[in-house]
């Protein structure tokens, strides 16, 4: 019989000890596949990048700290930063800007994939004072790094906020996210008249493409997007055209709410409007 309660005994702690192991297995395998997205996408390291950003920018001052990224990108080319996607970003978001700045009216931008910070360092640099940016990532390191670079950019947190989630987990809370903060304090940045159908005016993903499809279709049932005008920016990598197709074949059927402005290398603009663009 000690012999029978040994081997139970034995068995129980071998199935507890292999249920722990697979728990720490999958934590260690969404780990992975979020570093093998970034290296796919082209992405450097978010640490290596912060570290020679911090350690080489002037703290405070943004112009230095694109320059620095820049400086990085020269000698480790990368599809994610450097002078060329610098250019096209502030290319595309500052016609972006014309179309859909009301003034008076606050302009919110939703970034979906922080990585190392850099797009959105350029996009938080052009939007007016009114404006905010909302930036989602997965990843809690690369998160505290990416919020860690605003900061040292001179921005501060009445102009950003960074989501440490998923992107679906962030879109299905952000109507109430927006609503919250759409009046803020007296004396605020943001402080502007109340927009009666808050959205967001500019969206830029850049995150897994299998989420860009799934992503845009939560944004459109929860009203997310702007309907005087809104400007999505779709990231696009050679790791996974298919899903930017599904999301481009999306586009394309709903001629009623929307426009593909420009096809660039590596981004696409596209515009969307209730009643059509």
């Amino acid at each position: 019989m000690w012999l029978l309660a040994a081997a139970s005994l034995l068995l129980a702690a071998v199935m507890a000890s292999s249920r722990l192991r697979v728990l720490v297995l999958v934590r260690v395998l969404v780990r992975v596949r979020v570093r093998l997205q970034s290296l796919l996408r082209g992405t450097p390291s978010a640490r290596t990048v912060h570290d020679f950003v911090f350690s080489n920018c002037k703290h405070g001052d943004v112009l230095s700290v694109l320059e620095t990224f820049d400086l990085y990108a020269a000698t480790r080319p990368s599809l994610s930063i450097g002078p060329h996607t610098g250019a096209l970003l502030d290319q595309v978001v500052a016609q972006v800007l014309d179309q859909v700045v009301d003034p008076g009216r606050p302009l919110w931008a939703l970034e979906l994939g922080t990585h190392c910070g850099y797009s959105s360092v350029r996009l938080l640099r052009l939007l007016p004072p009114s404006g905010r940016l909302v930036t989602v990532e997965l990843d809690p390191p690369t998160a505290d790094l990416g919020e860690e670079v605003l900061l040292v950019s001179g921005f501060t947190h009445s102009q950003f906020q960074v989501l440490t989630c998923s992107s679906a987990e962030a879109i299905s809370s952000m109507r109430s996210n927006l609503e919250t903060q759409q009046d803020p304090s007296p004396g605020s940045t943001l402080e502007t008249q109340q927009d009666p159908s808050p959205g967001f005016g500019l969206v830029l993903m850049d995150h897994d493409p299998d989420q860009y499809l799934p992503d845009l279709l939560a944004l459109e049932g929860l009203d997310l997007l702007r309907p005087a005008g809104c400007s999505l920016l779709l990231v696009s990598r050679d790791q996974n055209p298919e899903g930017l197709q599904r999301v481009l074949d999306h586009i394309r059927g709903r001629a009623d709410r929307y426009r593909v402005s420009r096809d660039l290398q590596g981004l696409v603009e596209v515009f969307y409007r209730e009643g059509g663009p």
